[in-house]
């Protein structure tokens, strides 16, 4: 009968050490802050960014540290505060409002629509540091306008060794990469459409 309480009382305390290791630590949320640019003032009345497309290994709630050497390197406590297309899109709304002063930025997934004078289509195609640990932000974007004209289409890639290692680094390094993405953006639509 001792051998059998004995055996419980060690079944039941493996059984809670279990349970305690089971407990996952709560992630870490991050975002993605605005950098000020210059601004510009010759620009379309109401301009529309659409729903950012996102290369699917973007799409997860952890941050990708790296995508070299054909792996990916997934931070498993350190998350995006809300999903990265959402997020991205809430910047550089804020981004290209304050570059654009005289016109109104709106994304096409908020409550406010209006027919738009110029609208910006965009594909994020990396965001994660490469194997020197520079952060690499590559992107396609189309500014289309609503006279004629073809719609203006550029590639962009930059490069911000982030400050320090670590995710908080990579993080500061990505809000400065989406400036730079920002600036860009704001200097297509002020050139106006193509073609003219």
């Amino acid at each position: 009968m001792n051998t059998v309480h004995r055996y419980r009382r060690f079944a039941i305390v493996a059984f809670m050490a279990m349970l305690a290791g089971c407990s996952s630590v709560k992630p870490a949320l991050y975002t993605i802050g605005t950098v000020p640019g210059a601004e510009h003032n010759a620009a379309p009345k109401v301009i529309m960014l659409q729903q950012i497309g996102l290369q699917r290994y973007l799409e997860r709630s952890q941050i990708v540290r790296s995508s070299e050497n054909y792996r990916l390197d997934v931070m498993e406590n350190d998350w995006w505060g809300e999903p990265l297309g959402a997020m991205l899109s809430r910047v550089l709304v804020s981004e290209l409002s304050q570059r654009l002063p005289q016109s109104i930025v709106i994304g096409e997934g908020g409550a406010v629509s209006a027919t738009p004078d110029a609208t910006i289509s965009l594909n994020m195609q990396r965001l994660d540091e490469n194997a020197s640990g520079e952060l690499i932000l590559e992107a396609q974007a189309s500014v289309g306008f609503k006279v004629r004209g073809a719609p203006a289409l550029q590639s962009f890639r930059f490069s911000v060794p982030p400050s320090a290692p670590g995710i908080p680094a990579e993080v500061a390094a990505i809000s400065v990469a989406v400036g730079q993405l920002a600036d860009g953006l704001a200097t297509m639509i002020v050139s106006g459409p193509t073609g003219r």
